[in-house]
């Protein structure tokens, strides 16, 4: 099993190192998890103090883990995530930060602030993930371009619509990051797109968008896909997020089989499992 099908599969020897690191294995990376904040929708306050954020990156790396992913303020994808400023932002990230890069496995900065990502990539940070796709803060795409770093460019909508084409909604919104990115001087292959699950989506959207991944193979780049605990899984049968551990693997599993090269999970240990099983099962076909 390819991360990538080979017809779409990006251009190795153009990717960055890290990427190329993954994309060059038979199974998807793992980004695990961290939220540092009282409120994320499924583990909000479990690691906001600096002592069990390390802790828990340190578990999710023996777990496996590839890429840690902190973020310092919600994102949560449905109504009530609370917008801090880049101040409180960054003094929920300080006091981790430097232990959490110390523990050698690259890390994700999850922000849309240009503020917060340039911070996290001068102190340590591999790479920028931003829910926003370089389209809402206007000096995101600069200062990715001046760090030379990947970027994780996530489709996202102001408002959900349930009467829109959502992949053709997704295919203009990348084209648009893509835009954007080739101005400011990012490097195609720095460039990891993400379909967004639950942003700005309906949960049948969300479903839709993992159904047909394979529609983004059109821009050669790969794909990252976190679908761990979300709303949509609810809708197929009744769960909390807490609850929705086979939900995540079972979405993950389809998005590894139509292209995802990185799955972003907050189960680490059960995710690098299934990914790496089911990949080993598909290599005897």
């Amino acid at each position: 099993m390819s991360a990538i099908s080979p017809h779409s599969a990006p251009d190795l020897a153009s990717s960055h190192p890290l990427l190329r690191t993954w994309l060059s294995r038979p199974f998807p990376a793992v980004m695990g998890i961290l939220n540092v904040t009282p409120d994320s929708f499924s583990d909000g306050g479990r690691f906001d103090a600096p002592e069990r954020a390390i802790a828990q990156a340190e578990r999710m790396i023996a777990a496996g883990a590839d890429i840690i992913d902190i973020g310092a303020e919600s994102t949560r994808p449905y109504k009530g995530a609370v917008p801090v400023t880049a101040e409180e932002e960054l003094a929920r990230l300080q006091p981790i930060l430097p232990a959490i890069v110390a523990l050698g496995v690259p890390v994700s900065i999850d922000s849309m602030k240009s503020q917060v990502a340039g911070y996290a990539l001068d102190h340590g940070a591999a790479i920028a993930n931003d829910v926003w796709g370089l389209q809402r803060d206007p000096a995101m795409a600069a200062v990715v371009a001046a760090h030379g770093a990947p970027v994780v460019v996530m489709h996202n909508r102001a408002a959900v619509d349930p009467e829109i084409d959502i992949i053709e909604d997704m295919l203009g919104f990348f084209t648009r990051s893509l835009d954007i990115a080739a101005k400011a001087g990012i490097s195609i292959g720095n460039i990891v797109l993400d379909p967004g699950i639950g942003f700005g989506k309906t949960p049948q959207q969300s479903m839709t968008a993992l159904a047909r991944l394979d529609a983004f193979a059109c821009f050669g780049l790969p794909l990252l896909v976190g679908a761990s605990r979300k709303r949509f899984i609810s809708t197929v049968v009744a769960s909390e997020p807490q609850e929705r551990l086979g939900g995540s693997i079972a979405a993950h599993l389809i998005a590894a089989r139509r292209g995802a090269a990185i799955i972003r999970a907050h189960d680490v240990a059960e995710t690098v499992q299934a990914v790496r099983v089911a990949a080993a099962i598909e290599a005897l076909r």
